[in-house]
């Protein structure tokens, strides 16, 4: 089969990706709940990257070489014998891989979970479809879970992957929704949907955030990780029974401690007093069926920042790196038809 794969991450994963035409294929034999797949389109995601070029972990965590991404729009090619009668050969779904696989989605072929698999609505584009993975299921596990209708929730990053989606799911719950970005982000975060916007480029969010008064937000969703007094500071805007939920955090030993001390630090001794929470994002076939019912419907769409061909893997890669992508970067892996 053709994948992306690579052997080395030195220098950088994107400086080690090479495409080959002869790549060995996942095996066929699958669990009755599995379902083989050829990818049409791939998304991108940081974590990418973050746990391949971990020192030692990322080489027992994704053994080489190995085909990066996990996201995906493809078609069945075979499934288990529980899905047999659910996923018919020739299907588009769309979804995610679990953990760090050997077969990632840069690949023409991936074996893919019951739970990271469910059909693609008719009339969504594949490329729509790869989109969704795991900035959607992350968007949707710390916004609906944790909202209700007529809420006032603050989604902080919204022009990334996750933030888009999550804009969308606050609205589509029934929320009041105020969001981050940048100035030249600001109309489109508008125009997803979000009520407020706040400019961190003109303005200083969190005073900015205080001039609610306390209580005005249910929820805070981060997915950008600073500043780091943040989640502190929302003792001052976030109902009691309010939660913080994290997402997007550097690995560095700094902001490991910072986050560490988030969970162990006692209020009464200056900790943060607003439940807090860090996601872990698990894949749900029952989220992803709400995401796709929500697409149909046309409350929801992806945000592509930009596509790029399967040899062109490490272009789309250093796209990322700049951390200035509005929605989700797309790889063409096979044809759409």
């Amino acid at each position: 089969m053709k994948a992306v794969l690579f052997s080395s991450t030195a220098g950088g994963l994107e400086n080690n990706l090479q495409l080959s035409l002869t790549a060995s294929s996942p095996s066929s034999s699958l669990k009755h709940d599995q379902v083989t797949i050829e990818v049409i389109s791939a998304s991108l995601n940081p974590r990418d990257f973050k746990i391949a070029e971990l020192p030692v972990v990322g080489r027992l965590a994704q053994p080489m070489p190995a085909s990066p991404a996990i996201d995906y729009c493809g078609r069945v090619v075979s499934a288990g014998n529980d899905l047999t009668s659910v996923l018919k050969p020739g299907q588009l779904v769309f979804g995610r891989l679990d953990g760090a696989p050997k077969f990632g989605t840069l690949g023409q072929f991936i074996t893919a979970n019951r739970s990271g698999a469910v059909p693609l609505p008719h009339g969504v584009d594949p490329d729509h479809g790869a989109a969704v993975g795991t900035a959607g299921l992350t968007a949707y596990q710390c916004v609906v879970p944790n909202s209700k209708r007529g809420d006032r929730i603050f989604i902080h990053g919204g022009s990334g992957g996750t933030g888009t989606f999550g804009i969308q799911f606050g609205k589509a719950n029934g929320c009041h929704v105020t969001t981050t970005c940048s100035t030249g982000n600001v109309q489109m975060c508008k125009n997803l949907g979000a009520d407020e916007v706040i400019d961190y480029k003109t303005s200083n969010v969190i005073d900015t955030l205080k001039t609610k008064g306390p209580g005005y937000f249910s929820l805070v969703v981060d997915n950008v990780g600073t500043p780091n007094d943040l989640y502190y500071a929302s003792n001052d805007f976030v109902a009691e029974n309010g939660k913080y939920v994290q997402v997007g955090a550097s690995v560095a030993l700094g902001a490991v401690g910072s986050l560490l001390s988030r969970f162990f630090w006692p209020a009464a001794l200056g900790g943060g007093k607003r439940q807090f929470e860090f996601l872990g994002v698990k894949s749900k076939a029952e989220d992803l069926s709400q995401i796709a019912e929500w697409m149909s419907q046309g409350k929801v769409k992806a945000v592509i920042d930009s596509t790029f061909e399967l040899e062109d893997a490490a272009k789309a890669y250093e796209r990322l790196r700049t951390n200035r992508a509005r929605g989700k970067i797309i790889v063409h892996v096979t044809e759409k038809s």
